[in-house]
C-alpha cells in the first residue's frame, strides 16, 4: 500500500479559485509556507467568460486561476490537485486537513475559500443551459443578453431586486412568479406600472432550438413565452462539509436566498485560526470582489501569524517546520544509502570540498566523507542536521553542518567548492531566482554542480480527486531544467551532462526505481585553479 504523508505549513488553503490563490499569493510573498488544496470544481466552471474584473474583463475564468497559481508556484506556494475532506483542530492548536488518499496537511491556520454551491430550481433545461443561456447576474452576464427578448423565472424574493437592471438591459423582460406565495409582492405592482410584463405562473420547461440554444419558457399551462436568454435566481449554501469539525458559524444571508460564513473583519470565522474568504462570506462578490477579499484576508493573516511569533521569539524560514517535522520521529525517512546517480557521477573525480545541499539524514554525506571529500552538509532542517551529526559520528567521520535556507541572501557566503551536489532538492522557486545565484555562486572556478531530481512528468497526471491526492506540487520547486536553462548560455559555464534516465541502485542496495533527470555542469577554471570537471 502506498504510504500517507504529512505535510506541515503555516497555512493551508481549502480552495484555489480567485479568493484562496489572492490570499496564499498575499501570505508567501511574507514568506509564508502555504499549501493550497484545489479539486477543480468552481463555482464559474459553467461560465466561458468571467465580467467586470478590471484588467481580465472577457477572460476565461481558467486563465485567470491558471496565472493566479502560477503566479503563487513562483514565490513557492504549492497547489495540490485534491479534495480537502475534513478539518480538525488538533490538540496542539494546529489543524489537521485530511485530503483524498489518506494524507494530511498540518498547518498553523486554515483558510476556507470553497464558495458556495448554487442551488438551482428544479424545472426541466435550467441545469442544461447554466452558465450559458440560463444566466443569474446581471453583471457578470448581462450585456451579453442586451436587446434581446429576456424571461426571468422568480423563485425567490431576490428576483425581484435584479428585475430592475434586467429591465434596463432587455429589449422585452417578462418576470414569471414562479412561485405562488410571491405573487403579493409590492414590487410587481411597480414593475407593471414600468411596462414589464409579469405572469404569475408554474414554469415547466425550458424549451430548446434546433441547434440546441433557448427558444423560451413553457409554463405548466402549455403556454410559450419566446425567449433569448433566461434569468433565474439560484438559492445557495456554502462548502462548509470539510469544516465540520471545527463548525464555524453560518447565517442567513440578508437576502433570504440562502446561508454564508460568519467572518469578522479579519476574516477570521468563529474558530480561531480559522478564516473564510470569497463569495463564501459573501454572495454578492463577482470574482475581483473575491480576489480583493482573499487578498485581505490573506494579509490579515500574516499578521496574526507575525504576532504569533513575536510572542514566541520564533523565525522559523518557510519550510523548515514541514522539514523538523519529517525528521522529527524515531523512524528514519530515506534507506541511508548513498543515491545511486551521486555514485555513478562523482566517483572517479578527485575528493577535494564538497557542498551537499540538502543532505537530509546524511546518506551522501557519510560516502562522500568515507571517500576522502570534505563535506558541508547543509539543510533546511535543524533535526535533519542531528541526524547528520549522529551518523557521523556513529562512523567516526569529519562532516561539517551548515543549517541554512538556500533562499536566503548569501545562504553560503563567500564560501566555494570544487563539488556541489544537490540530490531531489526541495527547494521553493523565488521570482528572483536566488536559489539559483546561491548554488552556482558555490561552485568554485573548475569546479562541478551536480543536480539530481525524481523525473516529475508523472506527478502531472490527471488524478481522481475523491480517492488521491498528489502531496507535492513539482511546479513549485526550482527544478533541473530550470538550473540547466539558467546556465546554458553562461559563459562560465559548460554543461556535460543533462537527460533523463533510469536511476541507478545505490552504492549498497536499492528501495525503489525511479527516472532521474540528471544535470552534471562544470564552471571555467582559472589559470592557477585545475579542473575538477574532466573525466
Amino acid at each position: 500500500m502506498p504510504r500517507t504523508i504529512d505535510r506541515h505549513c503555516d497555512v493551508a488553503v481549502v480552495g484555489g479559485s480567485a479568493a484562496g490563490l489572492a490570499a496564499a499569493l498575499q501570505l508567501v510573498r511574507q514568506r509564508r509556507s502555504v499549501i493550497v488544496v484545489d479539486d477543480g470544481t468552481p463555482r464559474n466552471a459553467p461560465a466561458k467568460h468571467m465580467h467586470g474584473y478590471l484588467g481580465w474583463d472577457g477572460a476565461a475564468p481558467t486563465d485567470l486561476t491558471a496565472r493566479g497559481r502560477a503566479e503563487v508556484r513562483s514565490y513557492g506556494g504549492e497547489v495540490l490537485t485534491g479534495r480537502a475532506q475534513s478539518v480538525e483542530q488538533r490538540d496542539d492548536g494546529w489543524f489537521q486537513v485530511e485530503v483524498g488518499g489518506g494524507h494530511r496537511i498540518v498547518a498553523r491556520r486554515v483558510l476556507a475559500a470553497t464558495g458556495l454551491i448554487d442551488v438551482l430550481p428544479n424545472i426541466d433545461g435550467v441545469r442544461a443551459h447554466w452558465g450559458g443561456g440560463v444566466i443569474h447576474c446581471p453583471f457578470c452576464h448581462g450585456y451579453e443578453v442586451r436587446d434581446a427578448a429576456i424571461v426571468q423565472i422568480v423563485t425567490h424574493p431576490m428576483g425581484f431586486h435584479q428585475a430592475v437592471l434586467f429591465r434596463q438591459l432587455a429589449k422585452e423582460l417578462t418576470v414569471v412568479v414562479h412561485d405562488a406565495a410571491l405573487v403579493a409582492d409590492d414590487r410587481i405592482d411597480q414593475l407593471v406600472d414600468s411596462g414589464v410584463d409579469v405572469v404569475p405562473a408554474e414554469v415547466r420547461r425550458i424549451v430548446d432550438r434546433a441547434d440546441g440554444e433557448i427558444a423560451g419558457v413553457e409554463l405548466a399551462n402549455g403556454t410559450v413565452i419566446p425567449a433569448d436568454a433566461v434569468v433565474v435566481g439560484p438559492t445557495f449554501r456554502p462548502r462548509t462539509e470539510p469544516f465540520a469539525g471545527v463548525g464555524p458559524s453560518t447565517a442567513p444571508h440578508d437576502s433570504g436566498a440562502g446561508h454564508l460564513i460568519e467572518v469578522d473583519p479579519t476574516g477570521q470565522t468563529s474558530v480561531t485560526g480559522v478564516y473564510a474568504a470569497g463569495n463564501a462570506t459573501d454572495p454578492t462578490m463577482q470574482v475581483l470582489q473575491a480576489a480583493a477579499h482573499g487578498g485581505r484576508v490573506g494579509a490579515m493573516i500574516a499578521f496574526d501569524l507575525a504576532d504569533d511569533d513575536l510572542h514566541r521569539a520564533a523565525r522559523l524560514s518557510p519550510d523548515q517546520t514541514d522539514w523538523d517535522r519529517r525528521y522529527g520521529s524515531d523512524s528514519d525517512v530515506w534507506s541511508g544509502n548513498p543515491n545511486g546517480t551521486l555514485v555513478a557521477e562523482v566517483s572517479d573525480l578527485a575528493p577535494a570540498r564538497v557542498l551537499d545541499v540538502g543532505a537530509g539524514e546524511g546518506g551522501d554525506a557519510m560516502w562522500l566523507a568515507e571517500r576522502g571529500w570534505a563535506v558541508t552538509a547543509s539543510d533546511v532542517s535543524e533535526r535533519g542536521l542531528e541526524r547528520v551529526a549522529a551518523a557521523a559520528e556513529a562512523r567516526g567521520l569529519e562532516v561539517e553542518s551548515v543549517h541554512v535556507d538556500v533562499n536566503e541572501l548569501g545562504a553560503f557566503g563567500t564560501r566555494e567548492f570544487e563539488l556541489v551536489s544537490m540530490q531531489y532538492g526541495s527547494i521553493h522557486r523565488t521570482p528572483d531566482g536566488r536559489a539559483l545565484s546561491n548554488l552556482l555562486g558555490a561552485v568554485a572556478p573548475g569546479g562541478t554542480l551536480l543536480a539530481v531530481a525524481h523525473d516529475r512528468t508523472p506527478w502531472r497526471e490527471p488524478v481522481d480527486v475523491a480517492e488521491q491526492t498528489r502531496m507535492f506540487d513539482p511546479d513549485a520547486f526550482v527544478g533541473v531544467d530550470e538550473i540547466a536553462a539558467a546556465i546554458d548560455n553562461h559563459p562560465q559555464w559548460h554543461v556535460d551532462v543533462h537527460e533523463t534516465r533510469t536511476r541507478p541502485p545505490g552504492a549498497a542496495s536499492a528501495h525503489h526505481h525511479v527516472d532521474d533527470v540528471v544535470l552534471r555542469a562544470h564552471r571555467a577554471g582559472t589559470d592557477s585553479t585545475p579542473s575538477n570537471a574532466a573525466r
